[in-house]
């Protein structure tokens, strides 16, 4: 077949969490799209059609300049289509009002895009504002929305964008695009300019949400651990938005379609099994934890009893602060005082990977990470030995030819599996043909 006249892709079997009864993202339906500027000859984006599910992540990853933001814009008519049709939720968004389409699909791109002369509230309200929310529901929404993303609404909504790092702007970007509840997310390249600890924290506060929200979600990247990370599918692209191969990350990892897709996966296949296991599908342990404003000798003895030489410090909230030696303990007279969280302190959430959980380990100086849950709650921590138990898992299951497991830890259905799609009939390869 030729690149003119690819196949339409609809994904083999669902691969994120079953979202179906919640009623927030929609589906896209990309349909012989094509963009064609003037005076080139060869086309931008050359007839791609493809069916993105609702609800789940669906990420574009591809080289420099093959299409993946020209065709995520196109979605939002931010790049008019020359020809195609592209259908949210079956409605044509081509004859929909643009400045309309826009307000309902949220829109998410590298640095936040913050206006720098609004205040970080203002930033969020701005469209509520234009759809004429009253004051009070969008003052309300802008709370709610910094509370999600982690930023203390009382701390944090007068503040201007210059007064923030560059995640906390990104978590800013991320609570303005879902400001008006839009069932559609736009993302391109949101975490790119980030450093690597941050980008982490922010992919994993990503999946939480997502967790929590269920939208549809387009996301850009041109890094092939991200996407694995983040999708429920990946769509790898060529030239001119060529679909290569669309699939579950666990089918790419195991099956790659071609060479430019086995470039991708590079090198560690088995080893990036690791970043499809999710530190909430494994069992975490128990440290010994202590909380502001309890008694020192209480929490001293607590620890002791254990045998275990520091605890770790939780606020009122249940969110981890701080380790506690029995030194430090044994200092203290009274209830335990409440402390600055320690910026150097290994946490990760539920969300993040068991490759993310490794990595944090080498920078933690007990030998385990903390692991916290939504509004960063205590949950547990996480050791390493935990880590080499699935490395060894993956290394025996890729001995006996078993398939890898999905992000929970359960074996994924392949994409010939009959009952994969639920159809009863085999889903559709995601190999250009």
């Amino acid at each position: 077949m030729s690149e003119s006249t690819q196949q339409s892709y609809r994904p083999s079997r669902a691969g994120g969490a079953d979202r179906s009864g919640n009623g927030h993202g929609v589906p896209i339906e990309l349909v012989g799209v094509t963009k064609r500027y003037p005076g080139q000859r060869a086309a931008a984006v050359d007839n791609v059609s493809m069916h993105v599910p609702a609800g789940e992540i669906v990420v574009f990853v591809g080289p420099s300049g093959c299409g993946k933001t020209t065709t995520m814009k196109m979605i939002n008519r931010l790049i008019e289509p020359t020809s195609g049709q592209i259908l949210l939720d079956g409605d044509d968004v081509g004859r929909r009002n643009a400045d309309d389409l826009r307000r309902g699909i949220g829109y998410v791109i590298q640095a936040g895009g913050l206006f720098p002369h609004l205040t970080v509230g203002a930033n969020i309200g701005l469209v509520p504002g234009l759809l004429k929310w009253k004051s009070s529901r969008t003052a309300e929404r802008v709370d709610e929305l910094l509370d999600m993303v982690g930023l203390d609404p009382a701390q944090y909504r007068d503040r201007y964008p210059r007064e923030l790092s560059g995640g906390q702007q990104q978590r800013v970007g991320v609570a303005r695009a879902l400001a008006a509840d839009p069932p559609v997310l736009l993302m391109d390249e949101p975490f790119g300019a980030l450093d690597p600890i941050t980008r982490q924290h922010l992919q994993d506060e990503l999946l939480r949400i997502q967790e929590e929200l269920g939208k549809t979600i387009v996301f850009v990247t041109h890094d092939f651990d991200e996407a694995v990370k983040l999708g429920d599918r990946i769509a790898v692209l060529a030239e001119r938005s060529r679909i290569v191969q669309y699939d579950t990350p666990a089918e790419i990892l195991s099956n790659p379609a071609d060479e430019s897709v086995e470039g991708f996966v590079g090198a560690g296949a088995a080893l990036k099994q690791l970043t499809l296991r999710r530190v909430g599908g494994v069992e975490l342990d128990e440290a010994v934890t202590a909380t502001v404003g309890e008694q020192a000798n209480e929490a001293l003895a607590r620890t002791r009893a254990a045998g275990r030489e520091n605890c770790i410090l939780l606020d009122e909230r249940r969110r981890p602060v701080r380790w506690l030696s029995l030194r430090e303990l044994g200092r203290e007279r009274g209830s335990l005082a409440a402390r600055r969280r320690d910026e150097g302190l290994a946490v990760v959430g539920t969300q993040a990977t068991l490759n993310d959980a490794l990595d944090t380990m080498l920078t933690s100086s007990h030998g385990v990470v903390v692991v916290t849950g939504r509004r960063d709650t205590y949950q547990g921590v996480i050791r390493v030995e935990t880590v080499m138990n699935a490395i060894q898992e993956l290394q025996s299951g890729a001995q006996s030819g078993a398939h890898p497991a999905g992000p929970g830890g359960e074996p994924a259905a392949r994409p010939d599996d009959p009952s994969a799609d639920g159809s009863g009939t085999a889903g559709t390869a995601g190999v250009a043909r």
